[in-house]
């Protein structure tokens, strides 16, 4: 079943907290941080289960990323990364180094079921 395009980061976040994807990530000291347990992860302790661009209606420069995480605890949530030329390149250095095994193959949010 293929999802509805959302403009909004908002509307995707919510719609994966109804799935269950309620932990919240914050990118602390170069690692990913659950904020409610403080649990820390490195990049191979990520598998994105999907992810979805969003570029500003008014400014294409305010653009971000909505990922979709479990990590290697089964937690489950998201994390919203701003990209472009105001993004934090230590915080886009952590997601690129994430294993391509990491990956789920229908990592487009618009393919999941």
């Amino acid at each position: 079943m293929k999802r509805e395009d959302s403009k909004h980061e908002t509307d995707n976040i919510k719609r994966y907290q109804e799935e269950g994807y309620t932990a919240n990530y914050i990118f602390e000291n170069d690692r990913l941080v659950d904020s409610e347990t403080k649990e820390i992860y490195n990049p191979e302790d990520i598998f994105i289960v999907a992810h979805h661009r969003y570029e500003g209606m008014s400014d294409p420069d305010d653009m971000s990323i909505l990922y979709v995480i479990e990590t290697k605890d089964k937690r489950k949530g998201t994390h919203l990364l701003g990209y472009g030329p105001m993004a934090d390149l230590e915080e886009a250095e952590f997601f690129k180094d994430i294993p391509k095994a990491n990956y789920s193959k229908n990592a487009d949010i618009n393919e999941l079921t």
